[in-house]
């Protein structure tokens, strides 16, 4: 079990490619009024979806390469760092209509992602909400938003054992975390930790297994990224509305951001025997490599 988890955890470490610099510095969000609790409010909402389309850095669809497998993981947890509003593709990032951002801290040395103040979210909840009146009005055709942790589940091949597996992910451009859970376990760290720490679990036999490691990063779809490129290590995920979000700042009810993110083949190895399953080992070779681990995708629209 030591060799299958530590082959495991080698193979998880070849990944594609945010790199490590730190995203826009952007002052965390602080609420300038405190509401009423009937005032109209932007209300945001995140969807897992394997069906939705699985797009590359560019926001081109991607197909999986011969010689590759995925799957599409079961994701129980996300946290998201910012979210902005952009009216048009020529907006920089950093220069939309910044609706959250999120606390940073220099507790692990250099500024980081607070995570233990992190918000985390699941599919439908009500992942953040802010007064109307907050909002500077106009029409918005972009949406953008700097993920940070991904919680899921994966399965894989041992030994000719179907085993599922669960990965915690930190893919902000700096994590600061004192400890975390990934299914059952709890981790201690008390540091920072680069973007693309990872931390997984399996149970085998009732006992359960935990590794850590460090991979390079993951895909990060930007449609826009000819005219409004993301800066690098931030992993801001765009998406355009349909129909453009537009606030009057007249409103009288609320309006919701639904936001669906692509898991459609999110998790894509070098599959070494091409039969289809992700096997760290079977025991002959080194075993199948991770070469990808990211959304595929984000896909907003109101109501």
């Amino acid at each position: 079990m030591k060799k299958i988890l530590s082959l495991l955890a080698v193979s998880l470490i070849i990944l594609a490619s945010c790199s490590k610099d730190e995203e826009n510095p952007i002052q965390p969000t602080t609420p300038t009024t405190n509401p009423s609790p009937s005032e109209p409010k932007l209300v945001f909402k995140f969807y897992f979806d394997s069906t939705a389309a699985r797009l590359d850095n560019f926001g081109n669809p991607s197909t999986i390469p011969a010689g590759n497998a995925a799957q599409s993981p079961k994701f129980n947890q996300l946290s998201f760092h910012s979210l902005e509003l952009a009216p048009d593709s020529f907006t920089a990032v950093g220069f939309g209509e910044i609706v959250y951002k999120g606390p940073e801290t220099t507790a692990g040395g250099s500024t980081a992602v607070d995570f233990d103040k992190a918000i985390i979210t699941t599919d439908g909840a009500i992942a953040y909400s802010k007064p109307l009146s907050q909002i500077t009005p106009g029409t918005y055709k972009w949406l953008r938003s700097s993920l940070a942790y991904q919680n899921y589940n994966i399965q894989f091949l041992s030994n000719g054992n179907h085993l599922t597996g669960s990965l915690s992910s930190f893919v902000g451009f700096n994590n600061y975390i004192t400890n975390y859970t990934i299914n059952t376990q709890s981790v201690s760290v008390n540091n920072n930790k680069l973007q693309g720490y990872w931390g997984f679990e399996t149970t085998v036999l009732g006992n359960s297994y935990v590794s850590e490691g460090q991979s390079p990063g993951t895909t990060v779809p930007n449609p826009i990224s000819n005219s409004s490129p993301i800066n690098p290590g931030s992993c801001v995920v765009t998406g355009d509305f349909p129909t453009p979000l537009t606030i009057t700042g007249n409103e009288i009810a609320d309006i919701t951001v639904n936001i669906t993110l692509s898991t459609n083949n999110s998790f894509e190895w070098k599959d070494i025997n091409s039969d289809g399953f992700f096997e760290p080992s079977d025991g002959t070779n080194p075993g199948d490599t991770v070469v990808d681990m990211g959304l595929r995708g984000l896909f907003p629209t109101w109501q």
